[in-house]
C-alpha cells in the first residue's frame, strides 16, 4: 500500500506529464504550420515521449494499491514568436519537469518509500538527458543567430534527431 502523501505527489506529477504532452503536441502543431517540419516531428516524438512517461506512472501508481486520478489541466500556449521561442519554452518546461520530479523523490524519501525512490532514478536520469538534449539545440539555433540557412540546417538535423529517437512502448521499459 503506498502512503497517501505518496500517491497524491504522483497524481500531480501524471498531470505535469500529461500537461507536457500536451504542450509538445501544440508546439509540434506551430511548428508544422510554419513550415519547420523538422522541428514538428522532433516535438511530435517528444509528445508520445511524455504520453508513456505519464502511463509509466500511472501503471506504477495502480501497481502499488493506489489509484491514478487524473486531474484538470490548462490549455497550453498556441502562439510563438519563432522557432527559438519554442525552444526556450521547451527548456523552461524541462527545467520545470526535473524540479517536479525532485520534489516527488523528497516526498517519497521523507516517507520513507524507498521503492517509489527506486522507481523515480528512471526519471532523474532520463531528465538529465532531455536537459542536454534541449540546451544543444538552443546552443545551435543560438549560434546560427540569423546566419541566412541557419535555421534551415537546424531544422533538418531536428527532423534527423527525430527519426533516430525510439519512444520505446511501456512494457519495454
Amino acid at each position: 500500500m503506498i502512503k497517501e502523501a505518496v500517491e497524491k505527489a504522483i497524481i500531480n506529477q501524471i498531470k505535469n506529464e500529461e500537461h507536457s504532452s500536451r504542450l509538445y503536441l501544440s508546439m509540434a502543431s506551430w511548428c508544422q504550420v510554419k513550415g519547420y517540419s523538422g522541428a514538428a516531428a522532433f516535438l511530435y516524438k517528444q509528445t508520445d515521449e511524455e504520453r508513456m512517461h505519464q502511463l509509466k506512472f500511472v501503471h506504477y501508481l495502480n501497481d502499488r494499491a493506489g489509484y491514478s486520478k487524473l486531474l484538470a489541466l490548462d490549455n497550453p500556449t498556441a502562439e510563438y514568436k519563432s522557432l527559438l521561442d519554442v525552444f526556450e519554452k521547451v527548456m523552461a518546461h524541462e527545467e520545470f519537469i526535473t524540479a517536479s520530479i525532485n520534489e516527488l523523490y523528497e516526498v517519497a524519501i521523507t516517507n520513507k518509500d524507498y521503492t517509489t525512490g527506486s522507481f523515480l532514478q528512471w526519471f532523474i536520469t532520463e531528465q538529465i538527458e532531455e536537459e542536454s538534449t534541449m540546451h544543444g539545440i538552443l546552443d545551435q539555433m543560438r549560434l546560427a543567430g540569423n546566419v541566412s540557412g541557419g535555421l534551415f540546417l537546424i531544422d533538418k538535423e531536428l527532423s534527423a534527431k527525430a527519426a533516430a529517437k525510439v519512444v520505446a512502448p511501456l512494457a519495454a521499459e
